[in-house]
């Protein structure tokens, strides 16, 4: 695994904390627990698709909660009981988890669906109007001279 130290790029760069952030962010989370494992996959060119392995795990069992570009996915199961019966093997994972994704500007949730034992959350990058590419129309000298005579002759 490869460590990055960001911080000599902070020393000049002004207005870019949230990139800050989330690279920092970026690198505890590649540390930390892989459970359970996850794809994210571009459907589009503004839809997202993000499929979690939750095997074992009921809609009841999962939260999925949207708050501030960060979306967290918590599972909680009832550990069963040991008692009635003796394991020689246990390795299928019976834990709780919380997984935290750092979204975008302006990427909604836009539904949850889980299928034999995937969680596949949907995801949809909305700009405002404000902030799309638009057509900005150039007059030509010509056009405004001949507005300015019609002017000067209505007068």
């Amino acid at each position: 695994m490869n460590t990055f130290d960001f911080k000599p790029l902070y020393r000049t760069s002004v207005g870019f904390d949230r990139l800050a952030n989330l690279l920092a962010a970026a690198t505890r989370l590649e540390q930390g627990n892989s459970y359970p494992p996850y794809n994210i996959r571009s459907e589009a060119e503004n839809r997202y698709q993000i499929t979690m392995a939750v095997a074992g795990f009921s809609d009841e069992d999962l939260s999925i909660t949207y708050e501030q570009n960060t979306l967290t996915v918590t599972g909680e199961r009832e550990q069963e009981d040991a008692e009635t019966s003796e394991y020689l093997y246990r390795g299928i994972a019976n834990r709780s988890f919380k997984r935290v994704f750092n979204l975008a500007d302006h990427v909604q949730v836009t539904g949850a669906k889980l299928e034999n034992g995937l969680l596949n959350i949907f995801l949809e990058r909305e700009l405002p109007e404000a902030m799309k590419p638009r057509k900005i129309e150039i007059s030509s000298s010509q056009g405004r001279l001949l507005d300015a005579d019609k002017a000067e002759k209505a007068a």
